[in-house]
């Protein structure tokens, strides 16, 4: 889901949780996805469509907050 894509999801009052995990990949780098109401989930994606991957968290949570998210799950 590219970022445009989530404040959409936000407009149309579509619940969904966020997950921030470690990628999977590269073990030093944080991945988002989003758990949708309905089950399914999608993950945060760049301009490519390639999966978004963060070095910080730091970075990572500011991003999140300029899309307007408020709350996420960070499992380590």
């Amino acid at each position: 889901m590219k970022r445009q894509d989530v404040g959409t999801l936000q407009a149309e009052g579509k619940p969904f949780v966020t997950h921030v995990i470690r990628n999977p990949a590269r073990s030093g780098e944080w991945i988002v996805f989003f758990q949708l109401s309905t089950g399914r989930s999608f993950f945060l994606i760049d301009e490519h469509d390639e999966v978004e991957s963060f070095r910080q968290l730091d970075r990572l949570i500011e991003v999140l907050q300029r899309l307007g998210i408020k709350l996420a799950e960070i499992h380590f």
